[in-house]
Parts: C-alpha cells; sequence; structure tokens
C-alpha cells in the first residue's frame, strides 16, 4: 500500500491514533475500479476526490498528475490489472481536540485489493429505511467523507429488516439513494433518477446515463417519490463498489416481473462492455497521461512563439520583406511589399499569423 509517497506491506501499522481522520472521520476518500489492465474514469475519480477535499479545506499536498501516478503505480507494485482501489486522505495528525488546525499536515493512502461486486446477487432485495440521508445544508452527501455513519446505519437497519439494499429519502421525502449506490426506476420506457442535491454525483451514475442516452432510451432527473418505486417497471443501481444490479423488490412489493427487466439488462451488458475496453492502461505506459488542462497553455506558447519571431523580423530589418516576398514568387504583390514603409512589412507577417498557426 501507498502511505505518504513509500510503499509498505499491508500489515504494516502505519496510522497514529491521533490522526484526526482515525479520531473523527476527518478526512475524503475514492472509490476506484480496474478491469482488464485498465483503470476506469480514473481522472473523474480523482476530480471528485479532490473536490471533497477543496469541500472540506483540506489541502492534499499533491498534484492531480501526482495523485494519478500513485493510483497506477500502487497497482503495478501488486501485479494488479482487476482491483478495487482506495485512496484516502485524512487531516494528519493532531491533538484529541477538534481544531484542523493543529494538524500538521495531510496523511495519503492507498490500498488496492482485487474484490467481487459489493453485492454477492445481481438481483436485490431492498429496504427503505428511516435513517434520512444527510441534509446537504448539514453535511453533502457529495462529500465522501471519511465519516460515513449515515450509511452505516441505514445499512444496519435495511440487515435487520431483511434487505441487501437499504433506500434513503431526504428530509423532504423524496428517493434520494442507497447506502452505497444510486438508484434509477423505469417506467413505460423512461429511466428516472434523482438530482444529485441529495445523493453522490456517482461517476457510475454519470456513465449509466450516458449509456442509455447512446441507445436512444429516455432518461430524466428528477425527484422520486416511495409510490414511484412501489409502482416501478424496473429499478436497477449503480456504484463503483456496487457496479450494477437490478432491485426485484422493494418492501414487500415486487417491482416489475420480479426480475431482471429488459432496461436494466442492456445497461448491464453495455456496463460490463465500457468497463473492460476502455481506462487509463496500468502498464503500457510508466506515468499516467498528462492532463488536457495542464497541456494547452504549452500548447499555445509552443503555436506562439514561432509567430512572434516570424512578425519581429520584417520590422528590424528590410531583407525580412524579401523573405516574406518568396512564396509569393515573382507576384506584383511581393514588390509592394518591398517598397512600403517599415510599419507595413511588419503587418504583412502578422496577417499571415493564423495560417502559421495552423
Amino acid at each position: 500500500m501507498y502511505v505518504n509517497g513509500k510503499f509498505v506491506p499491508e500489515n504494516q501499522p502505519v496510522i497514529s491514533v491521533f490522526d484526526h481522520g482515525f479520531l473523527y472521520g476527518d478526512g475524503v476518500f475514492e472509490g476506484i475500479r480496474a478491469y482488464n489492465g485498465r483503470v476506469f474514469k480514473l481522472r473523474e475519480h480523482v476530480d471528485r476526490l479532490f473536490d471533497s477535499a477543496k469541500a472540506i479545506d483540506l489541502d492534499i499536498g499533491m498534484s492531480k498528475e501526482a495523485m494519478e501516478e500513485a493510483i497506477l503505480e500502487t497497482l503495478r507494485k501488486n501485479n494488479f490489472k482487476d482491483a478495487y482501489i482506495r485512496p484516502i486522505v485524512s487531516r494528519g495528525n493532531g491533538d484529541l481536540g477538534l481544531d484542523p488546525l493543529k494538524c500538521d499536515k495531510a496523511n495519503v493512502f492507498i490500498v488496492a485489493k482485487t474484490m467481487s461486486s459489493l453485492y454477492d446477487t445481481m438481483e436485490l432485495k431492498a429496504i427503505t429505511v428511516g435513517v434520512r440521508r444527510n441534509a446537504p445544508d448539514a453535511l453533502s452527501p457529495n462529500i465522501k467523507s471519511l465519516n460515513y455513519l449515515n450509511n452505516i446505519l441505514a445499512k444496519i437497519e435495511a440487515n435487520a429488516k431483511g434487505g441487501q439494499e437499504a433506500i434513503f429519502l431526504d428530509h423532504n421525502g423524496f428517493v434520494a439513494e442507497g447506502s452505497g449506490d444510486n438508484i434509477f426506476i423505469i417506467k413505460n420506457g423512461v429511466v428516472y433518477t434523482p438530482p444529485t442535491i441529495n445523493n453522490l454525483k456517482g461517476i457510475t451514475r454519470a456513465t449509466a446515463i450516458e449509456l442509455l442516452e447512446k441507445n436512444k432510451i429516455p432518461t430524466r432527473v428528477e425527484n422520486i417519490s416511495l409510490f414511484d418505486v412501489y409502482t416501478a417497471d424496473e429499478i436497477f443501481v449503480t456504484g463503483t463498489a456496487a457496479e450494477a444490479a437490478a432491485v426485484v423488490w422493494v418492501d414487500g412489493r415486487t417491482i416489475g416481473a420480479g426480475k431482471t427487466g429488459p432496461v436494466t439488462a442492456l445497461m448491464l451488458k453495455e456496463f460490463e462492455k465500457i468497463t473492460s475496453t476502455t481506462g487509463t492502461e496500468i502498464y503500457t505506459a510508466k506515468k499516467a497521461p498528462a492532463r488536457a488542462a495542464s497541456a494547452k497553455p504549452a500548447a499555445k506558447t509552443a503555436a506562439a512563439k514561432p509567430a512572434a519571431k516570424t512578425a519581429a523580423k520584417p520590422a528590424a530589418k528590410a531583407p525580412a520583406a524579401k523573405t516574406a516576398a518568396k512564396p509569393a514568387a515573382k507576384a506584383p504583390a511581393a514588390k509592394t511589399a518591398a517598397k512600403a514603409p517599415a510599419k507595413k512589412p511588419a503587418a504583412k507577417p502578422a496577417a499571415k499569423k493564423p495560417a502559421a498557426r495552423k
């Protein structure tokens, strides 16, 4: 496992009891999967990790590019092609008080393990739990914090009532999500999923929406009630750990035909295909691909330099005008350019500047 820039055996103790992630759940994490030698949606997961950290004012202490490379190197060190990866960032070591200012710097851990789907079956029974999803004005569900007690309490209740998954309602009584996944319902050929104000902005959720739209299946993001859940033709859930699974029974009610429906089956097939064929390759490149955002400025600078030199030469020396005239061969326009005042030759190359950039 990766610990603050080093790799250590997973059974080696590395966390101080004064780490605020351990003491108070003060930190963030991500769940990522690798399939067939590729990390699925690596960049999106790292972006979400950094968004969670920013939301709680936590400085991770490394760049996104460095985090991506550390994740890939952790997989290489373990010789994994298929794995579940858990980057964890805690506030760091402090004292027994709550004050984050008492913590010196963040601790970064990356754990990778082989792991099958979160569920033992692809057709789940779900229970609507009395525990409400965290209100966004208290603790946003979009922060993947190390304090997962809200989710754990829901799971405890579902377990006690014979369900394999819990269904959260928000403080307004609308369906929010599962304890570890986003929820979709299908009615009359249309797919519905709740807005992410009351649930996690799931990366697998976004992938499912893309796959549904690609297959011309109408998808709507809007509030869902328990009535909508009970009367749905199909239900499925998505998540990185959960992957994707059908829900065939909720609170004693059979959903649809009581088995995986056609829309869910299509989505599961498409999801398996995309996860096995796309992603950041682990072993072909020693480093993670450069981010487009950081690469663009460099490209612009490189393109601008030659243009600047071309514009400068005619302004400084008359022969530059002849150089500019050469491509035009014996055209009269070139002679005119040569006799023109010094300012005009400088303007001519500037006019050709866009062509040079292309």
